[in-house]
């Protein structure tokens, strides 16, 4: 049992995780539709970018890739709490220093700090496991996947709207729901690792390598560590070329692709919140992560593959199946980990996302870039392919339960 908050302390807790992860993600989701309209200003073509594009995802999933498992590790060391309140006072400061940007290698800075800051979401992640048994923590993950996809209905939209006003403005509105975000935690948030818990701070855990190890160490953990890697492979053409590929493609403005990531996320949380619960009760949560894997894999290639924009936005419909697969995922490796281990195992889990959230933005970027005259949905018939390996290998990964947890 992981749980040590009386119930009148959890209420608060989990709330307070819910609404962090609400409101900094929506402060992400704000730049998303503005975000590529300034860096197609500051570089001067569509094709060029895309590839700017992608660089700028790229470096803020290599400062993931670095501090993730230092994040990871002084979590488990001195507590979620600090962690959680300095990394998000510290994006706070970063989207005004983006606001301020004056040319492409001012965002790179930002996207830079950014990737150090945002880094909190592995001891978010490991909040919940401290605070939920493992028998339920499918459905924990599955709020939090709920409040993070509450965010990127509300974040987009606003930005979209807001972006009309300027393309910075996004960036200020964001700053300040990661400080409303900040000041909540101070007030609210209880710390959720006892002392006694805690394990000692040493860099073969905490540098990206050694938080790696842990994922060759326990059974199964290896394949699931490939299958996240998959699933963010595949996810960062949304981030490298979806806003790009519904101006070019279909004619959409920068509105109408906010209020189509709106309902994405719309339904991603209802996905996430209300159905994988009931669904990985039914079927367990391995097969249901394989169903999402799936789903999300055909969602993909009919957005590849849609003639018109009205087909483009109702393949959202099937991609939302794509919400079953993460927190099913999250909650077979958590319970294959210890308890004083959670903030490791996220912090690796992080650095496989980072490995992909490296490669992919670079990979698309430079597949849009390449078939953006002949086959422009390219791009995301292959992420479509990706997923579908994640799939095809969960079918022979986690079959038993865990010893441990």
């Amino acid at each position: 049992m992981s749980i040590h908050l009386s119930p009148s302390r959890m209420r608060p807790a989990i709330a307070f995780i819910l609404v962090t992860a609400l409101l900094d993600v929506m402060a992400m989701g704000l730049i998303i539709p503005v975000l590529p309209t300034l860096v197609e200003e500051f570089a001067g073509s569509t094709a060029s970018a895309g590839i700017w594009n992608g660089a700028l995802i790229a470096i803020w999933a290599g400062m993931q890739f670095l501090c993730s498992p230092v994040i990871g590790a002084l979590s488990d060391h001195y507590g979620r709490r600090p962690v959680i309140l300095i990394s998000t006072a510290g994006l706070a400061m970063d989207w005004v220093l983006m606001a301020l940007a004056p040319d492409l290698w001012w965002l790179a800075v930002g996207r830079l700090i950014g990737g150090i800051t945002s880094s909190s979401f592995t001891a978010v992640f490991a909040y919940m496991a401290d605070i939920t048994a493992p028998e339920g923590r499918a459905r924990a993950y599955g709020l939090v996947g709920a409040a993070f996809a509450a965010g990127f209905v509300a974040g987009p939209a606003l930005g979209g709207v807001l972006g009309e006003w300027g393309p910075r403005v996004p960036f200020w509105v964001a700053a300040g729901l990661s400080a409303c975000a900040f000041l909540y935690g101070w007030l609210v948030l209880p710390e959720s690792l006892p002392p006694e818990r805690r394990m000692a701070f040493t860099w073969a855990r905490a540098n990206p390598l050694g938080a790696l190890r842990l994922l060759r160490s326990h059974n199964d953990l290896t394949g699931l560590a490939a299958i996240n890697f998959l699933l963010y492979f595949a996810h960062h053409v949304f981030s490298a070329i979806y806003v790009l590929y519904a101006g070019h493609r279909y004619g959409l403005g920068t509105f109408e692709v906010g209020l189509l990531l709106a309902g994405a996320g719309l339904l991603d949380m209802a996905v996430q919140g209300l159905l994988v619960g009931p669904v990985a009760r039914r079927l367990g949560d391995r097969r249901t992560m394989i169903v999402g894997l799936t789903g999300g894999a055909f969602g993909l290639l009919a957005m590849g593959i849609a003639p018109t924009a009205w087909l483009f936005a109702a393949a959202l419909l099937l991609n939302a199946l794509w919400g079953l697969a993460m927190p099913t995922l999250q909650a077979l490796m958590t319970a294959r980990v210890a308890e004083n281990e959670q903030g490791q195992l996220q912090g690796a889990n992080n650095s496989v996302a980072s490995i992909a959230g490296i490669a992919s933005p670079l990979f698309f970027g430079w597949v849009y870039s390449l078939s953006i005259g002949t086959l422009p949905g390219l791009g995301f018939v292959i992420a479509a392919a990706v997923l579908l390996g994640g799939a095809l290998l969960g079918l022979f990964v986690a079959r038993a339960r865990p010893a441990t947890g």
